[in-house]
């Protein structure tokens, strides 16, 4: 097993080598990686940004393209052949559609290269001709990501933060009862064991529809072709370490060693440590609507997803004798569009101070990050009404539910975000003096002009945070 563990961290290394030296030498390459919870937007993020640096005409903030130096964008084949191709067509058909709709979500792992032509600046820009970027777009679901903190988890510790999370939780009653009538010593019973994690499993959907994120494992949640098999079919229990082999609490625990193993650890090695730009992309605006309780397990989930990355610094050096580290990370407060113009500052500012433990330690690594609100697709308008003798900044778009035209108005934002953080922190059960709502909205029909992507709010500021020192 050790033997083993050296041979591959030896061939990583070798690969890893020979992609730096290639990609110093030749054409550089930049592997994004796209995540983000439940309902984030990540499939209308990664095909609002792809449409438009193909068609850059809505990009002024990234400055190769306002600067007029990206001579072309192409699709070329991706170059992983294991790995489902991002449907960009398809999903972008959604959106454009005479009767738009959204995408469906991210469901597994994809992938897709984006070729750009760039021509240098500096002194030398003139004399030098146009160079080649690629730019790999890898799409997770980030209930993936948080799995990667099992890795240094045993079944014991991790079972005992889960059951003391759920202790109270409502949607956990179905499988606080059943686990009640189980002895993790009794002889396994597969049916039994099967009825456990199916129980668990109902828990993680319920807890996410609740607006919580703290639901591992993730394959529990987005199974792909595992379901059924064993390596998901376990559940948290307590006193398992006096349990008798052959039993059901010692079952348990050799399947959570499994799943770590055979399907956390390949994630990892094959797609999560070659990245080095990433993005989680949040639905804060969704997190404000479910309640301080979210808002408290959204932040401690940010600190949870940045103890997945390797930050750092990504010296030509280091990636050979390392492997790649991740350089810059965004997090991005989704659906902005969602808000008034007035209320983006706030949301930014929200944002920030969710993820400023996670930021922190990124940057002490040699990390930079960055966070921003931001709407990849826009799908409202913007109109302030009057409502009682005072203007009302509100946005206008199609309800989702009705279809119909609506104008709304979600609540005023705090200035301070400790306004929102501090009952989060001390567990108050609901907002004292506003109530936060939102609304789910349908995109709106699109008429693009030739050059010009999709509309949207700071994607091309996002765009060049990520890549633009690249280009």
């Amino acid at each position: 097993m050790v033997i083993s563990s050296i041979a591959e961290g030896i061939v990583r290394t070798i690969e890893g080598a020979r992609d730096t030296v290639s990609e110093t030498l030749f054409e550089p390459v930049i592997r994004l990686g796209v995540t983000g919870l439940a309902r984030s937007g990540k499939t209308v993020f990664i095909t609002s940004l792809v449409a438009n640096l193909l068609d850059r005409g809505r990009m002024p903030q990234l400055l190769a393209a306002a600067e007029g130096r990206i001579t072309a964008a192409y699709l070329q084949p991706q170059p992983d052949d294991t790995v489902p191709r991002f449907d960009y067509e398809a999903h972008l058909g959604a959106l454009t559609a005479r009767e738009p709709h959204w995408p469906e979500s991210t469901r597994a792992i994809s992938e897709l290269r984006v070729s750009l032509k760039v021509q240098p600046n500096g002194l030398l820009g003139g004399l030098q001709g146009p160079r080649t970027v690629h730019l790999d777009i890898v799409d997770y679901p980030g209930e993936w990501l948080l799995d990667l903190a099992l890795l240094d988890k045993s079944y014991e510790e991790w079972s005992g933060e889960v059951l003391q999370r759920i202790a109270q939780r409502e949607q956990a009653q179905g499988y606080r009862a059943l686990l009640g009538e189980t002895d993790a010593s009794a002889k396994l019973d597969e049916p039994q064991a099967q009825a456990l994690a199916a129980r668990f499993t109902e828990y993680l959907h319920a807890a996410r529809g609740a607006g919580f994120y703290d639901c591992t494992p993730g394959r529990f949640l987005l199974p792909g072709d595992l379901a059924g098999s064993p390596a998901i079919t376990f559940a948290p229990m307590a006193g398992t370490k006096a349990a008798p082999r052959r039993s059901l609490g010692r079952e348990m625990e050799r399947r959570y060693e499994a799943y770590k193993s055979r399907v956390v650890k390949p994630f990892f090695r094959d797609h999560f440590a070659r990245i080095d730009r990433q993005v989680v992309l949040v639905d804060a605006l969704g997190a404000i609507n479910s309640g301080p309780r979210a808002v408290e397990d959204l932040r401690g989930a940010m600190v949870d997803i940045l103890s997945a990355f390797r930050p750092g610094t990504n010296a030509f050096l280091s990636r050979m004798l390392l492997g790649k580290r991740v350089e810059r990370i965004l997090f991005a407060a989704s659906k902005a569009d969602h808000l008034h113009h007035a209320q983006h500052p706030e949301l930014t500012a929200i944002m920030e101070a969710l993820t400023r433990e996670a930021r922190d330690t990124a940057k002490f690594a040699g990390a930079k990050t960055a966070s921003m609100s931001l709407a990849a697709l826009r799908a409202t308008t913007e109109e302030t009404l009057e409502h009682e003798g005072a203007p009302l900044d509100c946005v206008r778009g199609t309800l989702l539910d009705s279809g119909k035209q609506a104008a709304f108005y979600p609540g005023l934002l705090p200035k301070d975000p400790s306004h929102l953080l501090g009952p989060a922190r001390e567990g108050a059960e609901a907002w004292l003096d506003q109530d936060y709502e939102i609304m789910r909205f349908a995109p709106a029909p699109l008429t693009l002009k030739t050059g010009f992507g999709p509309p949207h709010i700071r994607l091309d500021k996002a765009a060049q945070f990520l890549i633009g020192d690249k280009l």
